[in-house]
């Protein structure tokens, strides 16, 4: 395995977490839809827009060349405007991206590890998600201890307990 470093996201990593956001959603090889396309779509476009925002954090996470491979990160949202993994106010909701040729190399695992670290510090009890049906996240997601509260023909919505 190839070594990377985690390092909280900065408000420049935006046009990164953008990049990161395409490639959460375009996980499935079948349904590939190009970055402006999703970008210009409402239900994921608040996964980043307007980054960094107060309550938001995230950990990106680099090769040890310096590129960056993926990114895991957090927003707060409320009942007027929810994400797809929404679940009350105050609870955060996560997205995580990584480049596809870093893909099944550890890099998502530490990268939730490190986000879920990040959250429990700053005081959030609890951290939330959306994961399509058939998405290969799903079992990462399961073994790092979300649990499904809510199903939908789609997908499926999950929480952790963070304390």
């Amino acid at each position: 395995m190839t070594a990377f470093l985690l390092r909280p996201a900065l408000g420049d990593d935006a046009r990164f977490l953008a990049d990161m956001l395409v490639e959460a959603a375009n996980w499935s090889p079948r349904n590939q839809r190009p970055r402006l396309q999703v970008l210009a779509d409402p239900s994921l476009a608040l996964y980043v827009s307007g980054w960094m925002r107060p309550g938001d954090g995230g950990v990106v996470a680099e090769s040890s060349s310096g590129d960056r491979i993926g990114a895991c990160w957090y927003r707060l949202f409320d009942s007027s405007k929810p994400g797809a993994g929404f679940v009350g106010g105050g609870v955060p909701e996560l997205t995580l991206g990584v480049a596809r040729q870093w893909r099944a190399q550890g890099v998502g695992r530490e990268l939730l590890r490190g986000l879920c670290g990040m959250a429990r510090a700053a005081g959030h009890a609890r951290l939330s998600l959306s994961v399509d049906h058939g998405n290969f996240a799903h079992r990462l997601y399961v073994g790092e201890g979300f649990v499904v509260v809510a199903s939908t023909e789609r997908s499926d919505t999950m929480v952790k307990i963070l304390r």
